[in-house]
């Protein structure tokens, strides 16, 4: 069964190891026809198969089995509890398993505590593109007045020490997405290999040793940058120790004292140019000769090239209401009429939302991230209007619409009018079939005519609208006349009577 990890790899052996495809094939143990059906597609997500899952029972439960044992750890030896005791506790946490897997599990988890407690460690040393540290940090900054706690992306170069941090509002899935496209740009390419901590926007499960079973969207990602993901140790940070020192220091350098900002967008900005004035500031650690940024200059030709962005997106499906809304996230985003009463997926980006429908994009908003606000489209709300003209007056998403200026003023004029709003849902609704641009020039003609109804725009938008040529038909040759006719009018007079009429007939 091909996987997604399966693709990835393949991918990799191929693009950047410059593997054969009969050489992949062999070490994988795959078909050749398999390998080139991946390579030339371009996928990195298979149609069919299932994962193959380690602990299938005591997966979901591995992070309370991982306190419960730190917390039986720390108590006195006489106060400690038997693995048969920390067992029904797990039990009683809904568990339904067997004690062997818990015991196998703690025997493990013990003996990486056991090294983790080890006080000698080994000097990294990494080459030019093969590796990057990615961790999230929490600073405080001051936006738009404002005291805001925000979560900072930080990557960092294994190899020139070069830094990347952006500031995003959570830690999402989709922000972890967005945080390695940018980054990747601002690098100019990605490395073979990303060491990461066990975050859950990345992996699903920790298994035995160093094996992990990785987010599936988060492994498409990582197969579509063709990097290697690699999850540390859980506990042992000095696995990432570059990305853990750039965070004290850069929170020093950057963070304090506390930014004062307008935005998000003015935030990262800022953050970017301290990142490139840092590191042509800074000497390297190793190439004490050469800055940072000159290590990262000559980095940066080993970088894998980029593949274009990735369409990093979490996906929901959730159901419309009446009211043309959808809610995520403790907001509220309006749709077109047409999808109330059927699911929509709703796709979340870093900073927009996209609404779809059988594939098919309903609505697209600047995504929000405050708590009950609803965010609306009044052209979505048009269709509804045609059969409630009158929710024109106090309809909540018409509240502040922005119209054109020749549509605003069509609008003011048709307001005091009887059935104005039955007009004025008329002109709007032309707008669906003829576009924003004709219905504001047919209102702007109509208002310097000085007739200003639904009838008089709708007349101007009808004879505005181009002829369609009907074009030449051909008349086949079997259909095509032996002996065209001539044009002779005394053969009507051959239709008269010829008798005469009898006497005294008048």
């Amino acid at each position: 069964m091909v996987t997604v990890e399966t693709i990835a790899k393949i991918r990799r052996d191929y693009h950047v190891q410059g593997k054969g495809l009969k050489t992949i094939a062999r070490q994988r143990g795959l078909s050749r026809n398999t390998v080139r059906k991946i390579i030339r597609s371009g996928v990195t997500e298979p149609s069919y198969g299932r994962e193959v899952q380690a602990y299938p029972r005591l997966g979901p439960f591995i992070e309370e089995l991982e306190a419960l044992l730190a917390e039986n750890a720390a108590r006195g030896r006489r106060e400690r509890l038997t693995l048969m005791r920390v067992w029904e506790q797990l039990w009683a946490e809904g568990y339904r398993g067997g004690y062997d897997s818990v015991r196998r599990y703690a025997r493990g988890w013990r003996l990486r505590q056991g090294s983790a407690t080890a006080a000698a460690f080994v000097p990294l040393r990494f080459d030019p593109g093969e590796a990057y540290q990615f961790d999230w940090s929490h600073e405080y900054v001051v936006m738009a007045g404002v005291t805001t706690k925000v979560k900072v992306a930080q990557v960092r170069l294994c190899h020139s020490r070069m830094p990347f941090v952006r500031a995003y509002p959570r830690e999402t899935q989709e922000m972890v997405f967005d945080a390695h496209d940018k980054a990747f740009a601002f690098f100019g390419g990605s490395c073979t290999r990303g060491i990461y901590d066990n975050m859950r926007t990345a992996v699903d499960a920790v298994l035995w040793g160093k094996e992990r079973r990785f987010n599936r969207r988060f492994q498409q990602m990582c197969s579509h940058y063709l990097v290697e993901p690699v999850a540390c140790t859980p506990g042992a940070g000095w696995e990432k120790g570059q990305v853990e020192n750039q965070v004290g220091v850069l929170r020093e350098r950057f963070f304090s004292p506390r930014l004062r900002v307008g935005s998000y967008d003015e935030l990262n900005a800022l953050l970017a140019e301290r990142s490139l004035a840092y590191a042509r500031d800074k000497r390297h650690p190793e190439q004490k000769e050469l800055t940072i940024a000159e290590v990262w200059a000559a980095e940066r030709a080993t970088l894998i090239s980029l593949p274009g962005p990735f369409d990093g997106f979490q996906e929901r499906t959730v159901g419309v209401s009446k009211t043309c809304l959808v809610r995520f996230d403790n907001n509220r985003y309006s749709v077109q009429a047409a999808a109330v009463g059927r699911p929509v997926q709703v796709q979340a980006y870093a900073a927009r939302i996209v609404i779809r429908q059988d594939g098919v994009i309903l609505a697209e908003h600047e995504r929000r991230f405050g708590r009950d606000q609803t965010v609306y489209d009044p052209w979505h709300y048009v269709p509804v209007l045609q059969r409630k003209p009158g929710a024109l007056r106090n309809g909540a998403p018409f509240r502040d619409w922005s119209l054109p200026a020749a549509i605003e003023a069509v609008r003011r004029r048709l307001k005091g009018s009887a059935a104005g709003d039955r007009q004025m849902v008329s002109v709007l609704a032309a707008v669906l079939s003829d576009g924003l641009e004709a219905v504001e020039g047919a209102c702007a003609e109509a208002l310097r005519q000085g007739v200003c109804t639904a009838d008089v725009i709708l007349n101007i938008l009808a004879r505005r609208r181009p002829v369609a040529d009907p074009g030449r038909i051909e008349v086949p040759e079997a259909l095509s006349l032996s002996q065209m006719p001539t044009a002779d009018c005394a053969r009507y007079d051959k239709l008269r009577p010829t008798a005469e009429p009898a006497h005294g007939a008048p």
